[in-house]
């Protein structure tokens, strides 16, 4: 074994699952410059650095060979562990990376409460999983996942709350400014407690109510409670999760940000990318004349430029160009870079050669290229997340039942609808045959009737097209009439697609892993982890 590498194999909890795969533009549900860029288009080539292929990584750590902040990283990463019980395998992952052969494969995310909706958990065990895989096809070098926090985003709204089968648990609270700076409070402990009543009656429930409650302590603060927990759940794959809400980590990126601040280097940067991009799509992500935020306790708002002076109106606070870089250099914890430059910012503190992001994220580190180019730090390999469905066994076997193959999923209820009735019904409900007949029938008017006049013709050709209309909506008639008949199917129709499709939007986007975790235990991760893939990206339906 490699001096440096750890045996990543770990026990896998008997449960039975299968997974049937599907490709991303099969589902209908992901947008063409995702689509695009899994099939390696031609139009998005330009656009980014690699191919999410083992060629593609190749490139991508020959270039980061270099990476000079080793050990801040690793010093960093220590004092933030420090206190914590920590798998031995995230310890052995956080000393490996002082070594010059040790690259981490990274998947980024805010620190939603209780880990938000499930993509939260696949992209992190897509990082784990392309890791292990990586490990194998590059015996020389070692691969550690990494889950690196987005806590100094102030989207409060979108990270507040949960879903938990269809009931939502909102956290309301006065506290505002970067969500991971945030405080828990009664408010949100509060939350756990109701979540105890719907989950508490599952094998697994209150182990996982307890997990909560061990970690969401009054006055913590959420980015602390959010890698406690995460390190729970994870540690044993030996993922490590990075905070870089960090001044040392950000004194790192000292360069960048005074570029930006004297150059707003990054819009010019960007909008050269988006003018190319948005000829074919739409543009995910938009900047500013200045791509950073002024960081505080409680506030996270724009800095600005007007003539010479800085400002962050939101805040009241003006600089002068010295005194704000005089600032810069005394308290980088202050700058706080926004989408254009977040990316730049993780790959100058990271020696990353993959970033695994979900669609949206995808589409706009494609724009981005030319903000890397700007300021020399490697561009990673970008792969699209694991993207999944979980159907649970009486899902499944209902789905069986009224005929219905996995891939159907995927079309709407009508089309299933209509598919189920017509595979059932011993009644003919089409007219086919009979339009056929009308066709010929018409044709032999439209011969005789053009023998006394060819200008006849037309009326037919009219006569026709009405008498077709009147069968077409006959036939629509009588296929609804048929489908009165299978009200059950019907019944079961929507049951399995409001558990695959919550408000018509994807399981992954709506649903929070407690309620599978509350059934299954621990055992759905290592599940979700065995038919996760790492370079091959489709859409996988799990039945367990």
């Amino acid at each position: 074994m490699h001096p440096f590498k750890t045996d990543y194999s770990f026990t896998l909890i008997h449960m039975e699952a299968d997974c049937t795969y599907l490709s991303y533009s099969s589902t209908g549900r992901f947008s063409k410059i995702v689509t695009d860029y899994i099939s390696k288009a031609e139009i998005l080539k330009p656009f980014y650095k690699y191919d999410a292929s083992i060629q593609g990584i190749t490139k991508s750590i020959e270039a980061r060979k270099q990476f000079p902040h080793r050990q801040i990283l690793v010093d960093e990463l220590r004092k933030q562990y420090n206190g914590l019980e920590i798998h031995s395998s995230v310890a052995a992952n956080i000393e490996a990376l002082q070594h010059q052969n040790t690259f981490t494969v990274t998947t980024a995310h805010q620190p939603n409460i209780f880990t938000g909706p499930l993509y939260f958990i696949y992209k992190i065990l897509h990082a784990v999983q392309l890791a292990n895989e990586l490990s194998v096809s590059f015996k020389d070098c070692r691969f550690v996942p990494v889950y690196y926090m987005g806590s100094e985003d102030a989207d409060f709204d979108e990270l507040s709350f949960i879903n938990i089968e269809g009931k939502k648990y909102q956290w309301q609270t006065k506290q505002s400014g970067a969500v991971g700076r945030m405080k828990v409070d009664k408010a949100l402990i509060s939350l756990i407690d109701e979540m105890h009543g719907q989950l508490g009656v599952q094998p697994y429930g209150d182990e996982l109510i307890n997990i909560f409650k061990k970690y969401y302590t009054e006055n913590k603060t959420i980015q602390e409670a959010t890698l406690e927990l995460v390190n729970d759940l994870f540690g044993e794959y030996g993922l490590i999760v990075l905070i870089p809400d960090n001044a040392n980590l950000k004194r790192i990126f000292i360069p960048v940000i005074e570029k930006e601040l004297t150059e707003q280097f990054s819009q010019k940067a960007v909008e050269e990318t988006g003018r190319a991009l948005q000829e074919h799509y739409k543009l995910q992500a938009t900047g500013r004349d200045i791509n950073l935020f002024y960081l505080t306790d409680d506030k996270r708002e724009r800095i600005e430029k007007n003539g010479d002076e800085y400002s962050v109106h939101a805040a009241d606070i003006h600089f002068t160009k010295d005194e704000l870089l005089a600032r810069l250099q005394a308290n980088p914890e202050c700058f706080s870079p926004n989408v254009i430059l977040r990316g730049a910012f993780q790959e100058s503190i990271l020696p990353n050669i993959a970033f695994i992001g979900g669609g949206g994220e995808i589409a706009y580190w494609l724009q981005l290229k030319n903000v890397f180019d700007a300021v020399s730090v490697p561009y990673p390999v970008l792969v699209l997340r694991n993207s999944f469905a979980i159907l649970e066994e009486k899902y499944h076997t209902k789905m069986q039942g009224i005929g219905l193959e996995v891939q159907d999923l995927f079309s709407s209820e009508f089309d299933l609808m209509n598919k189920i009735v017509l595979s059932r019904t011993k009644n003919k409900t089409d007219l086919k045959t009979e339009m056929e007949k009308l066709d010929a029938l018409y044709q032999n008017i439209s011969a005789i009737a053009a023998q006394t006049d060819k200008t006849l013709t037309g009326h037919v050709e009219a006569l026709h097209t009405k008498a077709l209309h009147k069968l077409e909506g006959l036939e629509k008639k009588m296929l609804r009439a048929e489908k009165r008949k299978y009200e059950t199917e019907k019944e079961t129709l929507q049951k399995i697609m409001s558990q695959l499709f919550p408000g018509n939007s994807l399981q992954e986007r709506n649903e929070n892993i407690s309620s599978l975790y509350a059934h299954y235990g621990r055992k759905i991760l290592n599940i979700i982890l065995k038919h996760s893939k790492g370079l091959k990206q489709e859409f996988g339906v799990i039945n367990i």
